[in-house]
C-alpha cells in the first residue's frame, strides 16, 4: 500500500484510544477529532510547494519560505465537518467546499445531494475530510467529482480506514494518497468499521 500513510505517532495513537472509547462524550469527542486531525494535518501536507520570500527578522534581512499552494479542505457532509478546524489550526487561509453525501441503506452507495463547487476551481490542492474510509464509496464519489472539477491533486484524510475502503480507494483512484490514523481489521454486516468507533456524525453531534 505505497500511497497510505497509517499514522505511527504515539499522540495520534493515544488519542485515537480515547476516541474510540464508548464513553467519550461529544465534547471530548470533537476535541479529539480536531486534535487529531491536526495531527495528520502535519503529515498530508509535508511535500507541499514552497516558494522563497525576503522577510526582515528583527536582526537582519533574510529569504524564508511561504505555501506555492493554494489549498482546499473538502469535508465530506456531515462527518467531515468536525476536521475542518484542526486543518484550519495549521492552514487559516485554506478554503472550504462542501460535499454532501449520504449512503443509501439498501444499496450502501453514496448518493450526493449537495455540491457548491465554482465552475472553475480555484485551489490547487484539495484535502478531502472525512473520519471513516469504511466502504471507500464516499470518498471515491468526491474524489470523482473534483477531478471532474479540474483539481489535479487531491489527499484524502481521516481518523480510521477499513482495508475494504482502502482497497477501493486504490483501485478508483491509485493516484490519491491516503493519510490515515489507524486502518482496523474489517466492515462489519452492516458496513461499519470493526473495531472502529461507531457512527462518528452521530458521536460529534450527540444525535445517536
Amino acid at each position: 500500500m505505497s500511497n497510505v500513510y497509517a499514522s505511527k505517532h504515539p499522540l495520534v495513537a493515544h488519542k485515537l484510544s480515547r476516541l474510540r472509547d464508548k464513553h467519550t462524550e461529544p465534547k471530548k469527542f470533537r476535541e479529539f477529532v480536531r486534535e487529531i486531525t491536526a495531527l495528520l494535518a502535519y503529515e498530508a501536507t509535508a511535500d507541499l510547494a514552497v516558494v522563497p520570500r525576503e522577510l526582515e527578522t528583527p536582526l537582519e534581512t533574510m529569504v524564508g519560505s511561504e505555501l506555492k499552494e493554494k489549498i482546499g479542505l473538502v469535508p465530506i457532509l456531515r462527518a467531515g465537518l468536525g476536521m475542518v478546524e484542526g486543518m484550519w489550526e495549521l492552514m487559516p487561509s485554506a478554503e472550504v467546499w462542501h460535499i454532501g453525501l449520504y449512503r443509501d441503506e439498501h444499496t450502501l452507495r453514496p448518493v450526493e445531494y449537495y455540491n457548491k463547487l465554482p465552475t472553475e476551481p480555484t485551489v490547487s490542492v484539495c484535502l478531502i475530510l472525512d473520519p471513516m474510509l469504511a466502504t471507500g464509496g464516499s470518498a471515491t464519489a468526491t474524489t470523482d467529482v473534483l477531478k471532474r472539477w479540474g483539481v489535479k491533486k487531491i489527499k484524502f484524510v481521516g481518523l480510521i480506514a477499513a482495508p475494504e475502503g482502502v482497497k477501493a480507494m486504490q483501485t478508483a483512484h491509485p493516484d490519491v494518497d491516503i493519510y490515515i490514523g489507524a486502518i482496523d481489521d474489517r466492515l462489519n454486516e452492516h458496513a461499519y468499521i470493526v473495531p472502529g468507533l461507531g457512527d462518528a456524525g452521530d458521536r460529534q453531534f450527540g444525535t445517536g
